[in-house]
């Protein structure tokens, strides 16, 4: 293991934080609000950021805006935080994106699942291999979403790519993540829980050691208090800030997720840090459903 993925490999053990994409009123990006929320989470103690993660939405990006939400992170963060570039739709896009990411001194890529019809597993270790081996100098992160998976594949895709070194495992399954990782090679990898907060005392007790957030863009504190009870294994404590950002994220699971990324916006709107816009498929809240998002957001920040 070398120098540089330790360090890639350590930047996994966080909150890692998935930035919303701001749009400005005639919907376009929003390049100043942008920057201005990336100050914010960093400011606030997060040292991992995702951009073109799914809170960002990024199946609702063209490929040019994908590459200026890359830019504008990697430019706002400096050395202040690890970047982990968010990748995927077909191979050759995926990675001319991540050849993108290197160029402009990004660290590592997460591979989203692919979103295809047919996914065979030997065809799932095709495509990340096909990614990773693009750029042998990054971490490569597979985002896994299919419980069908066998760990086993993971682990061969990283016996001919030792660049892969972290998963964000985002299957609702404490269990069977805990077998998955097993089988994979649980000291092999960093495991992120990629299902936030709401999953990641379950998952830490498993193995996981960071957990990604969307929800670290409206309360960084709160982000951050959770991780340091787990890492001090205090599940008490953890499970006191999993009570207090339940109806939240209750609220952004709901009707399979339609509201994900609308009530992290709505949250924001609220504090007056970016507009409520979200892209279709994904619909602003209503307002008589407004005001509760608005409550739950002021509570975090006094």
């Amino acid at each position: 293991m070398t120098a540089t993925y330790e360090t890639q490999r350590a930047a996994l053990a966080e909150v890692v934080a998935i930035p919303v994409t701001p749009f400005a009123e005639d919907g376009t990006i929003d390049r100043d609000t942008h920057r201005a929320l990336l100050r914010r989470l960093l400011d606030g103690g997060v040292k991992t950021l995702t951009p073109n993660g799914n809170t960002g939405e990024f199946y609702a990006l063209t490929p040019e805006e994908r590459q200026l939400v890359t830019e504008l992170t990697i430019e706002e963060t400096g050395d202040r935080a690890v970047v982990l570039v968010g990748v995927g739709h077909d191979v050759p896009t995926a990675v001319a994106s991540a050849r993108h990411a290197r160029a402009l001194g990004a660290q590592m890529v997460m591979v989203h699942q692919p979103v295809h019809p047919y996914v065979s597993e030997g065809g799932w270790v095709d495509y990340h291999r096909a990614i990773a081996e693009s750029v042998p100098e990054l971490g490569v992160v597979p985002y896994i979403r299919n419980p069908l998976l066998a760990g086993a594949r993971l682990a061969e895709l990283a016996d001919v790519c030792p660049n892969v070194i972290g998963v964000k495992y985002a299957v609702p399954d404490a269990a069977r993540f805990a077998a998955f990782a097993r089988d994979a090679g649980l000291e092999r990898f960093v495991w992120v829980a990629g299902l936030a907060e709401p999953y990641a005392p379950s998952y830490f007790s498993a193995g996981a050691t960071g957990f990604t957030s969307g929800l670290v863009n409206v309360a960084p504190s709160v982000s951050l208090n959770m991780i340091e009870a787990l890492r001090s294994g205090d599940y008490p404590a953890a499970m006191k800030v999993w009570e207090q950002i339940r109806r939240f994220e209750e609220l952004r699971a709901a009707n399979a997720s339609a509201n994900n990324v609308t009530v992290v916006k709505e949250a924001l709107a609220s504090l007056g840090l970016c507009r409520r816009d979200v892209r279709p498929p994904s619909k602003p809240l209503p307002e008589s459903e407004r005001a509760e998002v608005a409550a739950i957001a002021a509570g975090w920040s006094v």
